[in-house]
């Protein structure tokens, strides 16, 4: 009973933060159409279940996300979330990736490298032009906006 509460005071401020990161980087590009799937949405939770898959399958450990930003639009989504262990007493770096449905179904397109000396890794200032050069179906309403990009490191 106490857990329902706590996830009722704080759906609004997940929808509110959803909302938030949804209006990044589309104004520039004049697109409306990028959205966020609210906690509970099935949308959002097939994105999240094939995020886990892939994080087991590379480092064999059970994961829960805080999702720090989602944004999805024809069949792709861009993800920025912190994971943690199940128990929520570890914590892990942050994981950012492109995320493309295929036959009806979420898969991880490429896991944004975070090193940060590395020119080719997601603070470098033309990673997501380069990602658009290797996922040219991506639409560029799903990623930060520059000027969120510049202000906030993942």
């Amino acid at each position: 009973m106490k857990a329902g509460r706590v996830l009722k005071r704080a759906m609004p401020l997940a929808v509110i933060l959803c909302a938030t990161f949804a209006g990044l980087g589309t104004a520039a590009q004049g697109d409306e159409s990028a959205w966020c799937p609210p906690p509970g949405h099935p949308e959002r939770k097939a994105i999240l279940d094939a995020l886990r898959t892939e994080v087991f399958r590379l480092h064999h450990i059970r994961v829960v996300f805080v999702v720090k930003g989602l944004k999805v639009e024809d069949g792709w989504a861009w993800i920025h979330t912190l994971p943690q262990s199940e128990d929520g007493t570890q914590h892990y770096e942050d994981i950012s990736a492109l995320m493309q449905k295929k036959d009806g179904s979420w898969r991880v397109a490429e896991l944004a490298c975070t090193e940060e000396d590395n020119p080719d890794c997601l603070g470098a200032p033309d990673f997501f032009e380069r990602l658009r050069e290797r996922h040219p179906g991506a639409p560029p309403g799903i990623f930060p906006s520059s000027k969120d990009r510049s202000s906030k490191k993942p």
